[in-house]
C-alpha cells in the first residue's frame, strides 16, 4: 500500500499576505510643474493661476497623482496647494512627490486600515515577489503593523521563506 502524500502546507494555519493584492486600480499620474514656470524656472503668479483656471482638471479622473517639480526652482507652498485643490475633486490621491512616494502612501493608508484581528496567534508569510509596484517601504509597514498581533513573520513563500519574527 502506497503512503499517501499530504499537503502539510494547504492544512497548517500558514497565512499568505500578497501585498500585490491590495494594489489599489488606477492609473498613476505624475503632474509636473515645470511646464507651468516661465523659462522653466520662474513661477508668475498671474500666468500660473491663469494655467490653473483653464487646465481640464477631469483628466485626472479616478487617478493617483503625485505633483512635482523637476527643474530647480522654487515653487511656494500655494502652488501646490492650489494644484491640490484643483485636483481633489477628481483625483483619489494627490501627494506632494515622486510616484514611488505616492506609492508609499497609499499603502500607509492600506495597511494602518488593515484589521490584524484576522492575523492575531497565527503564522503569517508575506509573499515577496510582485509584478505591480509594491514599494519595498510596505513591507516594513505590514510587518510592523502585524507583529503585536502575529505567532510569526516569515517572507516568502510557504516551501522557501526567511524567517523573521517568532514571539517567544
Amino acid at each position: 500500500m502506497a503512503d499517501e502524500i499530504i499537503n502539510r502546507v494547504a492544512n497548517s494555519k500558514l497565512v499568505t499576505i500578497d501585498l500585490e493584492d491590495f494594489y489599489p486600480e488606477g492609473k498613476r499620474v505624475l503632474f509636473d510643474l515645470k511646464d507651468w514656470l516661465f523659462q522653466e524656472l520662474v513661477l508668475r503668479e498671474k500666468d500660473f493661476r491663469q494655467f490653473v483656471s483653464d487646465h481640464d482638471w477631469s483628466q485626472y479622473q479616478d487617478n493617483y497623482v503625485a505633483i512635482t517639480c523637476s527643474v530647480d526652482a522654487i515653487i511656494p507652498a500655494w502652488a501646490y496647494m492650489l494644484v491640490t485643490i484643483h485636483l481633489e475633486p477628481y483625483a483619489k490621491k494627490v501627494v506632494i512627490g515622486s510616484l514611488e512616494e505616492l506609492e508609499t502612501l497609499v499603502y500607509q493608508n492600506i495597511i494602518s486600515n488593515l484589521d490584524t484581528e484576522d492575523y492575531r496567534d497565527k503564522p503569517i508569510i508575506v509573499k515577496g515577489c510582485s509584478k505591480k509596484p509594491v514599494p519595498t517601504s510596505a513591507y516594513s509597514m505590514l510587518t510592523a503593523h502585524l507583529k503585536p498581533v502575529a505567532k510569526s513573520i516569515m517572507f516568502g513563500e510557504a516551501c522557501s521563506f526567511v524567517p523573521l519574527f517568532k514571539r517567544k
